[in-house]
């Protein structure tokens, strides 16, 4: 092969305790390598292995063959005295002697050579072991002879031995041999490397490979959902008891006892080994989490005190009575010592002055201090447990979840525990010092600006972050195996993440509730009374700010979602002061704005009016940079008009040809002439007579103007020569398909369009010759029906059929993209 062709990618460095009878390889970090062998060479001289067929070795014909097909350099020697001058640092000698007994062997080994039989070299002449490391040298890699620190890739065909957990130890990806024969196919792309995650990841070397799994003490989904998990990494499962399981998995909390013996070949396991392995992308070392039967004497002692069932059932109900009572003791998390009279205790932070008499606002002070210790404690699970093994570096099979995910799902969630950490320290100092006369209030008017800061972020994007869980949850098996390692654990209370993540949702409340509480119980002529109330006021501030702060964000994911939807929405629509108002789903009824019988949306905003028609062709799907697909926009976009422009609203009476249809009289700004846009509401979910008071009123707060109903004007459908009728039936759209059809036949044929010029010349002609004749009745028809919408629009103008701007715009475009793609 030409050294110019040699494959760009990470040099490797490939090892074995034998160059030839070669189970594992691995590749060793070194600088990035992009060129020819010459720069390898310079940068780290290649070395060659060669083998050194010693005295009958070198006679054996089979031998010779088999070192031809793996294509291996070798040389044969006679005696010891030829040994100096076969030493070269260009290669790396193995020596093949026929008899271990011989004394060239000795002097061989004394002399600290690699020496080994003919059947190495037939075994991997009858594998092709050793083509692999000869590609691995093509492609700029470099042999190690030990596994070490260096090592970027281990190349393995099974999931054992020492080497193997070294590298699950370390970190290091565990390749599949067929990694190497493909990035051999790819060696003459120019910009191709095999060390890139998107292709290496394809043959790693899955955890449960070799392994064949049973489940114990699961239920039947989750049975069914760890087998599912077992096949999609690689590997198999068999009933309990099954001879051919090389692991047992046991549910520890559930089995107390196993149904059989199991034999020394089968692993015991608990599930956490299943979980971790498919955690951190490699099978786990199993003597970690080997299952032990749980029948220690201080458990069997513990089961005895439970049991009540036995003639001396009184004494043991009493002596579960204190059990329970000394235990409920302990996991008291009051930092207070049994009650002393004030005088022979000093107030410190370890001797709390308790009066004699617990009043009722000590006992709801305590109950405050309590639950907010216990909130600070769960957040710091969330963070400890959770957000922060998910952000460290150099996770084991790499990140679980990528940087954005992990923000959506903890959000502020450290500086929400910090402010809570200061509101517990400060409560502590007040209840271990305690007096009537402490002010609780000040505590939590000290910290409201912040709770305002924190919160908002968090509660607004919950469910965000809830849908973040669960969608990578079902996508990343790794994500799936570390939650459920973690709620496993005790700190969790078996509670999901999900679970743990509301608790900052309800905790406001559940403050504001006590602190009412606290305030009945809080004398007239206490100061702290009027504090509280203070403090209850700034709390409803800070909810009223959060809701108020959802209501936004989700006002602006609507938005977002309206600028997904319609194709060719224009980017000045995303406001921070626009939210969306209402959807309707109509049907054109006139030829703007578009032609007749099109579906049309009209997306109503609080200053403007949106207006979508339906695409006829939708083409493609929206990826993101980050891999999320969206539907492809369902429609395209006609025009965004300010409110403003909406001059009249037209109510148009219900008729027999003529079913919940309106109209708007809009005049855009750079236009003298009005325009009428018609449609029908197709969707019966909100009446027609609401829809438009409701465009009405925003209609007349845009324009700063109280009397929005002036804005409604009934008409007859005649006036306008509007109508409904056979909007739907067959013939009526075979007429519209038509129609579009002959539009873009005359586009495809119109070469250039019509200069504006001589359109207005046309029309002024025809104009002309209009004045020189009597009007017909057609004639006084059409100007009856504008003269009348001129007068609804309180403007002399004598004619609504000139074509506004944006509409003209619109069908220049179609004629100049239906050009250039001829």
């Amino acid at each position: 092969m030409a050294e110019n062709s040699l494959l760009s990618t990470r040099r490797a460095s490939l090892a074995d305790s034998s160059i030839f009878d070669s189970k594992v390889t691995e590749t060793s970090k070194e600088n990035l390598f992009i060129g020819s062998a010459t720069y390898v060479e310079e940068e780290m001289p290649q070395i060659e292995t060669r083998v050194i067929l010693v005295q009958e070795a070198g006679k054996q014909e089979e031998l010779i063959k088999a070192l031809k097909e793996i294509k291996v350099h070798f040389v044969k020697m006679e005696s010891m005295e030829e040994f100096e001058g076969l030493d070269s640092p260009e290669f790396e000698n193995v020596y093949i002697v026929m008899d271990f007994q011989d004394s060239v062997f000795n002097d061989l080994y004394k002399a600290d050579c690699r020496v080994i039989g003919p059947p190495v070299v037939l075994h991997c002449s009858q594998k092709g072991e050793v083509r692999l490391v000869t590609l691995v040298h093509h492609m700029g890699g470099v042999i190690r002879k030990d596994f070490n620190s260096k090592v970027t890739h281990l190349v393995a065909n099974c999931t054992q031995g020492e080497k193997f957990r070294v590298a699950v130890s370390l970190g290091t990806p565990i390749m599949k041999p067929e990694w190497i024969y493909k990035a051999w196919e790819r060696r003459n792309e120019q910009d191709f490397c095999a060390a890139v995650d998107d292709f290496k990841n394809e043959f790693k070397v899955p955890p449960f490979q070799d392994c064949v799994l049973s489940f114990l003490g699961f239920s039947d989904e989750e049975k069914t959902n760890m087998e599912e998990m077992t096949e999609m990494q690689g590997g198999n499962y068999l009933p309990v008891g099954d001879e051919r399981c090389t692991h047992l998995i046991v549910e520890e909390n559930i089995v107390k006892e196993l149904p059989f013996e199991p034999s020394k070949k089968l692993y015991v396991v608990k599930q956490e080994w299943f979980w971790g392995s498919i955690q951190m992308d490699a099978r786990a070392g199993e003597t970690m989490y080997l299952y032990e039967k749980a029948n220690t004497p201080e458990l069997k002692k513990s089961v005895s005190l439970l049991s009540l069932n036995t003639p001396n059932s009184t004494r043991k109900r009493r002596r579960l009575k204190e059990t329970l009572a000394q235990l409920s003791r302990d996991t008291d998390m009051s930092p207070f010592p049994p009650q002393t009279p004030k005088s022979c205790t000093k107030s410190s932070k370890n001797s709390t002055p308790v009066p004699s008499k617990q009043s009722a606002r000590w006992q709801v002070a305590k109950e405050l201090y309590q639950t907010e210790s216990n909130y600070v404690n769960i957040l710091a699970t969330i963070i400890q447990l959770f957000q922060v093994p998910l952000e460290e570096e150099g996770q084991r099979g790499g990140p679980i979840l990528a940087p954005e995910e992990i923000k959506t799902i903890f959000g502020s969630i450290p500086d929400i525990f910090d402010v809570h950490t200061k509101i517990k320290d400060d409560l502590e100092d007040l209840m271990v010092n305690w007096d009537e006369s402490k002010s609780i209030g000040d505590i939590f008017l000290k910290y409201s600006k912040d709770l305002v800061k924190t919160y908002p972020p968090f509660v607004n994007f919950f469910e965000m972050s809830k849908e973040t869980i669960i969608k990578c949850e079902k996508q990343k098996p790794r994500f799936h195996a570390f939650l459920k390692i973690n709620q496993a654990k005790p700190e969790c209370g078996r509670q999901s993440l999900v679970e743990l993540l509301i608790r900052p949702v309800q905790r406001l409340p559940s403050v504001a509730l006590l602190l009412n509480d606290l305030k009945k119980h809080t004398a007239d002529e206490n100061p702290d009374k009027s504090t509280l109330e203070k403090a209850i006021g700034s709390l409803k501030e800070v909810m009223t700010h959060i809701n108020e702060d959802k209501r936004k964000t989700e006002a602006q994911k609507q938005i977002f979602d309206v600028v997904y939807e319609v194709d060719g929405c224009p980017a000045n629509l995303l406001s921070s002061h626009r939210s969306l108002v209402q959807r309707v789903e109509t049907v054109s009824l006139g030829e703007h704005p578009c032609d007749r019988g099109e579906q049309v949306t009209l997306f109503l905003f609080n200053d403007c009016l949106e207006i979508a028609r339906k695409r006829h062709k939708v083409i493609g799907t929206f990826r993101s940079p980050h891999g999320h697909t969206r539907p492809p926009a369902s429609l395209k976009h006609i025009h965004l008009m300010p409110l403003s422009q909406i001059k009249k609203v037209l109510d148009i009476r219900e008729t027999e040809d003529c079913h919940n249809a309106f109209a708007l009289l809009v005049r855009p700004p750079t236009e003298q002439a009005n325009v009428l846009l018609s449609f029908q509401m197709t969707s019966d979910e909100l009446p027609k007579e609401n829809w438009l008071k409701m465009l009405c009123r925003h209609v007349a707060n845009t324009i700063c103007k109280a009397d929005a109903e002036n804005l409604i004007y009934t008409a007859d459908p005649e006036s306008f020569e509007v109508n409904t009728k056979d909007m739907d039936s067959t013939l009526s759209r075979a007429s519209r398909a038509i129609k579009k059809t002959s539009k873009k036949v005359t586009r495809a044929f119109s070469f250039s369009k019509t200069p504006k010029r001589a359109l207005r010349r046309a029309l002024m002609t025809s104009h002309g010759s209009m004045e020189g004749r009597s009007p017909s009745s057609n004639d006084k028809h059409v100007v009856s029906r504008l003269s009348s919408t001129s007068s609804l629009a309180g403007i002399p103008s004598p004619s609504l059929v000139s074509l506004p701007s944006f509409f003209e715009r619109r069908s220049h475009t179609l004629s100049r993209s239906t050009t250039h793609l001829i």
